[in-house]
């Protein structure tokens, strides 16, 4: 019965991994031009890489190697990064309530520590209790975003600018994965992500709202 449980723990952990892989990818892709603006902060590989292995979050990361090259006090840094990932505290609430009732507190500070927009998607989404899975996911993810920066950085500005600007794609192909799905076989879903764009562009276009910061406009949205 033992090695039952324990086989299908392992199997949920692989099935994680599978799945973050292609995420992991895409992360692959993107961390790359990040690590071109960590270099332009002037970051070492070393520095980018533990950044990276450390705030696993596109939006944020850009915001730190930018406040970084304009000298920024370590406090704005901080504060300025804590805002712009608030988001995942929505996340993680909502992930709090699929976890097992009996899960020892450090299970949910290492999953908490990589909730990212593309591993909430996949995770919620799937039946259960979370951890193996999320773990699985995170072994997949983690190391390529990680290793983009640092070969980002190792890069420079070697390559060309047209091609920097089509990997910073790769992230809203990914969301566009994680949503079409679902929202093909359930019209509440769907009827949720037209409205979500509606809004997401009035925050863009109208006065007073598209002067907010950016990751205030994904909490409110």
């Amino acid at each position: 019965m033992k090695q039952t449980h324990s086989d299908s723990r392992r199997s949920v952990y692989f099935e994680g991994l599978r799945d973050g892989f292609p995420i992991g990818l895409g992360y692959f892709a993107v961390s790359f031009s990040l690590g071109i603006a960590a270099r332009n902060a002037g970051l070492t590989v070393t520095q980018g890489l533990l950044s990276s292995l450390l705030c696993n979050a596109s939006a944020g990361e850009y915001a730190l190697f930018t406040l970084i090259g304009s000298g920024a006090a370590c406090v704005e840094i901080a504060l300025a990064t804590l805002i712009i990932n608030a988001r995942y505290l929505l996340m993680s609430c909502a992930l709090s309530q699929r976890m097992s009732p009996d899960m020892p507190f450090y299970h949910r500070f290492f999953i908490g520590f990589d909730v990212t927009d593309e591993l909430f998607g996949i995770t919620i989404a799937r039946p259960g209790c979370v951890e193996r899975y999320f773990y699985g996911a995170m072994t997949a993810s983690i190391p390529m975003w990680a290793a983009g920066t640092a070969l980002g950085i190792f890069m420079g500005n070697l390559l060309p600018a047209r091609i920097v600007s089509a990997l910073s794609v790769a992230l809203y192909g990914m969301f566009l994965a994680i949503i079409v799905p679902p929202a093909k076989e359930n019209r509440v879903v769907l009827g949720c992500v037209l409205s979500a764009f509606a809004a997401s562009a009035a925050f863009a276009f109208l006065p007073v709202l598209r002067d907010l910061s950016s990751g205030n406009r994904t909490i409110i949205l």
